[in-house]
C-alpha cells in the first residue's frame, strides 16, 4: 500500500472533529483569528476575508440560535475554472455527516417497531455476519451505531473497492489519474449495497479477510467503521422492504422539506454541484461510493439548514417532525461507558452522533470534501459548514484545520454576542 493511500485512509477515518491550530510559522496564512464579531455583517466580512486570503475553493454556513435560522451564507466558488459562485443552492456532498441520517433512520425504525437497540443484527440481515475471531459474539444494533461492533474498515480495500468514478467522467485529468493511479479507484457502474457488503463480510467474498474483524467483544472497543455503517443501512433495507435511500427520503428528507437532497447521484444536476478539489488547480471527477449510506448524501446549504434546525430543536425536545421526543433523545443520549471512545476523539456516542465538550456533532472528510455540523448540548445554538475543500490528501490537513478554526472562532463570537 502506498504512503498516499495510508494517509488518505487515516485522514478519512479520523478527522471528524474540529481541531484548533495556529497560523503557519512561515507566515503564509496571514489572516488572524477574528478579534470581535458582533453582527451578521461583520461575520460575512470576515468570512469573505477567509476566502480571499486562504487556500479555499468555496464553502457555505448555516447558523441556528434559539430555534431560528439566524445566518445562512455562501462564499467562494463551486467551480473555480468557470467562476461559478458557491451559493446556498449549490449541491454539495456532505460526506460522513450522512451517518447522522443513518442514525435518524435507526431511531425511526425503532419507533416503527422493526427492532430495538439490543437486537442481534443477524436476526435482521439478509445474510449472516460472523466475526471469525469472536465467533460466538452477538453484534447488536447498539454496537453498529456506536462503532463498537468489531467490524473494521481495511485501508487496502475500502477506497479502491468502495469508491468509483462515474461512467462518462473524463479520466484523463490530473485529478482523475490521481484517484486511479495512486489509490486504485476504477471508473465503473455502482455496485448494489448488499453486494459490496457481502463481498466484504462473508467468508466466500472476494474482499473478505480476517483483518476485517477485531478480536474484541462487541461494545468494548471503539473503531470507526464506514462499512459497518453501510451494514446498518442494509438492515434498514432488509426490515422495511425499501431501499435505504427511499426510506430516508420518505421518513426524513420529505418531512423536513429537504427537496434538493438525495443519495442518488443520478438525480443530481452535476452542473449545479460543487466541484471537489484536491487543491484549487486540481479538480476531481464526480465519484460515488457503493456503501452509500455512510457518506453519500448530496444536499444544499438551504436544505441542510432545515436539518440543522430540526436537530437543534430535537436536542431539547422541542420538535416532533421526525419522531417522538424519546426518538430524538435516543439520537443524542450517550450510549457507551466512559473511556471507550478515545479521549482525543470524543467523550461518548449517541446514534452515530458524537458527544464532546458540551456539544453533539459530526464531521465529514472525503476526497475533495470537508464538512462539519455541531449543536450545543442544550440545543440553543449550532452551525453547519459545507465545503469543497480537501483535507484528505497529503499537505491539506493543516490548511483545512487553519480554515475551520478561524470559521469556528468567528461563528462562536457571533453566537455569543449580545
Amino acid at each position: 500500500m502506498t504512503t498516499l493511500i495510508k494517509f488518505i485512509i487515516t485522514t478519512i477515518l479520523s478527522i471528524f472533529l474540529l481541531t484548533s491550530c495556529t497560523d503557519d510559522d512561515n507566515g503564509t496564512n496571514i489572516l488572524q483569528q477574528p478579534s470581535r464579531i458582533t453582527s451578521a455583517d461583520e461575520l460575512t466580512a470576515y468570512l469573505k476575508e477567509v476566502v480571499s486570503q486562504e487556500n479555499v475553493p468555496g464553502f457555505a454556513i448555516s447558523i441556528v440560535k434559539n430555534d431560528a435560522m439566524v445566518y445562512q451564507e455562501a462564499f467562494g466558488f463551486a467551480n473555480i475554472a468557470d467562476q461559478v459562485p458557491y451559493t446556498n443552492k449549490t449541491v454539495n456532498s456532505i460526506a460522513s455527516i450522512s451517518k447522522t441520517f443513518v442514525g435518524a433512520a435507526v431511531a425511526k425504525a425503532i419507533e416503527q417497531g422493526y427492532f430495538t437497540m439490543e437486537t442481534d443484527i443477524n436476526e435482521l440481515l439478509p445474510f449472516t455476519v460472523i466475526n471469525p475471531k469472536q465467533p460466538n459474539a452477538i453484534i447488536r444494533i447498539k454496537h453498529l451505531v456506536t462503532h463498537t461492533s468489531g467490524l473494521l474498515d481495511m485501508p487496502e480495500v475500502y477506497l479502491a473497492n468502495n469508491y468509483y468514478i462515474l461512467p462518462g467522467e473524463d479520466i484523463s485529468t490530473v485529478g482523475a489519474r490521481t484517484l486511479i493511479d495512486n489509490i486504485g479507484i476504477e471508473q465503473r457502474e455502482a455496485y448494489d449495497l448488499s453486494d459490496i457488503l457481502s463481498e466484504y463480510f462473508l467468508e466466500d467474498g472476494e474482499l473478505y479477510s480476517s483483518d476485517n474483524f477485531a478480536n474484541t467483544e462487541p461494545g468494548t472497543t471503539w473503531a470507526y467503521s464506514n462499512l459497518a455503517t453501510g451494514l446498518t443501512g442494509l438492515i434498514i433495507e432488509s426490515v422495511t422492504g425499501q431501499s435505504f435511500k427511499d426510506y430516508v427520503q420518505e421518513n426524513i428528507l420529505l418531512p423536513l422539506e429537504m427537496t434538493h437532497s438525495t443519495y442518488d447521484i443520478s438525480e443530481v444536476n452535476t452542473s449545479e454541484m460543487a466541484v471537489r478539489y484536491i487543491d484549487d488547480t486540481t479538480p476531481l471527477p464526480v465519484y460515488g461510493n457503493d456503501s452509500y449510506p455512510e457518506g453519500s448524501i448530496y444536499s444544499t446549504n438551504e436544505d441542510m439548514g432545515k436539518y440543522l434546525l430540526d436537530m437543534a430543536k430535537g436536542v431539547k425536545g422541542a420538535t416532533s417532525t421526525l419522531f417522538s421526543e424519546a426518538g430524538y433523545m435516543n439520537l443524542f443520549q450517550a450510549k457507551l461507558e466512559s473511556g471507550i471512545v478515545p479521549d482525543d476523539f470524543a467523550e461518548n456516542h449517541g446514534l452515530f452522533w458524537y458527544i464532546n465538550e458540551g456539544k453533539v456533532m459530526h464531521s465529514g472528510n472525503s476526497l475533495g470534501i470537508s464538512t462539519h455540523l455541531e449543536i450545543t448540548a442544550n440545543g440553543n445554538s449550532g452551525y453547519l459548514f459545507l465545503s469543497n475543500i480537501d483535507a484528505a490528501f497529503t499537505g491539506n490537513v493543516q490548511n483545512y484545520n487553519n480554515i475551520i478554526s478561524k470559521v469556528d472562532a468567528a461563528i462562536n463570537q457571533f453566537l455569543t454576542a449580545d
